[in-house]
């Protein structure tokens, strides 16, 4: 048996030029075949994953339709070698760090199959072994996948926004299968002009080419009738997912999401470029001293919260460049807040001090200071105090009228909070947030967007520190004060 694609979006992704596609979107639109195709007839050397292993059997079963004439299949192994030095190796990858089973090994075509059940960091991490010694043989991956779902998969929405995200500016200007062109420098994607090389701060990046073609189960012509009439059966937003492949149907939030997706989408459709005419509220700043992240300073005036500004964390080296860019943003002598946790603001925090600003380091596990709105919960630590008053601050039902930037990276840093309840109702019941490292694996990077929102919230609220410079600072003063009143009683005058 041979693999000819069908008319339609099968057969214009199995001859899309794009380096990186994203192909279905709906249910049974022809991924799989697609991917094991390709392998089969214009790849030399292929890997197949699925992100659990066991979800393998439907791809397997169509490799040996294909190819029980042509090779050989080791089930030991999960590997096809055919027409003599050919090989599909099928695989999974269910823990973060198990792209590393696959580095060192060049290939000419990966395919990650339900491609949004894999984090971001998996995928572009073995992406770096997309590539080959044989003259002319073309490479490219393949991510053939549904629309995200359960909260996880939001960074779809980053790298290919232009066909997918409606917040993204080229949105609804791009054609599906219309050719765009990336770099991704530090780990954030680039869009750019066309083919060829680009300079950024010294470094050659060559740009790489992506698209999206959607593919319905109207255009798998072997799926028999009565499968879409069971997607038609489903609620939405499921129905519309699964059926029309829609990426903008309402995404199913986490069962453990700290911030609906609703509120949130309510809280930037408020937002406005008209910021209101008072004195600033706070500026918060989440460093990236020299790091590979970036430094995110972001300000407040009361509900209002300002775009971001963002310094790449070489532009950012030492405590007072990142003082220098904080105080350029903040006006009227309002408080700032730095993240002090990781390490980073500490430098930053002493030079605020000496400058005579007033400051505070944010050291998310602190002991928390106070209970939830409605008193059921207590919480593990100033992180959790702080991600969880935000939750209700953005509440609707108490008439919220927070208006957020409608930043997309904003949006996916919020909607991957987790939290979950331990205790019990004798001993009280504790909110704790999800580790900052697991948030980190699913959306690829750092959420510093996120936690600076966060901290910009709590910026008045206990349990911050005043870093020792201040400390010592205001202790001078008033030993300064007290010598000139001091002094002053010394010399009063005697009648």
């Amino acid at each position: 048996m041979s693999f000819i694609p069908t008319a339609g979006p099968q057969m214009d992704a199995f001859f899309s030029e794009a380096d990186l596609l994203l192909f279905g979107g709906a249910a049974s639109g022809g991924k799989s075949a697609l991917e094991v195709g390709l392998a089969a007839t214009k790849h030399v050397r292929s890997l197949i994953l699925r992100r659990e292993a066991t979800q393998l059997d439907g791809l397997i079963d169509f490799s040996h339709e294909l190819l029980r004439d042509r090779g050989n299949f080791n089930s030991q192994k999960n590997i096809w070698t055919f027409d003599g030095n050919k090989q599909i190796k099928f695989g999974g990858m269910p823990r973060e760090d198990d792209w590393r089973k696959y580095a060192g090994i060049a290939r000419d075509l990966i395919c990650f199959d339900e491609a949004l059940e894999f984090s971001r960091e998996q995928i572009f991490s073995l992406l770096g072994w997309l590539r080959t010694t044989i003259p002319g043989q073309r490479c490219r991956a393949i991510l053939g996948s549904n629309p995200p779902r359960g909260g996880d998969g939001g960074w779809v929405f980053e790298e290919f926004g232009p066909w997918v995200d409606p917040n993204h500016d080229l949105y609804g200007t791009v054609k599906p299968g219309e050719l765009l062109w990336a770099i991704v420098v530090s780990g954030v994607t680039e869009w750019v002009d066309g083919p060829g090389e680009y300079e950024v701060d010294g470094e050659t990046y060559t740009a790489k080419s992506r698209t999206f073609i959607p593919s319905k189960v109207d255009d798998n012509p072997f799926i028999e009738p009565g499968y879409k009439a069971t997607l038609q059966a489903l609620p939405e937003p499921l129905r519309s997912q699964l059926l029309y492949g829609s990426f903008t149907a309402g995404q199913e939030d986490h069962e453990w999401q700290v911030f609906p997706s609703e509120w949130l989408q309510q809280a930037q459709a408020r937002w406005s470029k008209n910021r209101p005419d008072h004195a600033m509220t706070a500026v918060a700043a989440d460093v990236a001293q020299g790091g590979a992240d970036k430094t995110q300073i972001q300000s407040r005036y009361d509900d209002w919260y300002s775009e971001f500004t963002s310094l790449d964390g070489k532009d950012t080296p030492d405590g007072p460049s990142v003082a220098a860019e904080i105080v350029k943003v903040m006006r009227d002598r309002c408080r700032v807040v730095v993240d002090a946790g990781g390490g980073y603001g500490g430098d930053t925090l002493t030079q605020l001090a000496h400058s005579d600003i007033e400051c505070y380091g944010f050291k998310g596990q602190s002991a928390a200071g106070s209970a939830s709105r409605d008193g059921m919960f207590k919480f593990a630590n100033l992180r959790a105090q702080a991600i969880w008053q935000f939750r209700e601050a953005l509440d609707p039902a108490y008439d919220s009228a927070i208006a957020l930037p409608p930043d997309s990276e904003l949006y996916q840093d919020l909607c991957a909070y987790r939290y979950e309840i331990k205790g019990n109702k004798q001993d009280g019941h504790i909110v704790q947030i999800e580790l900052k490292e697991k948030m980190k694996e699913r959306l690829g990077r750092s959420p510093d967007k996120g936690d600076t929102t966060i901290m910009l919230h709590a910026s008045h609220a206990g349990g911050l520190k005043r870093p020792a410079a201040a400390k010592r600072k205001l202790a001078e003063q008033q030993r300064q004060t007290q010598a000139i009143m001091r002094k002053s009683r010394s010399f009063r005058r005697v009648k």
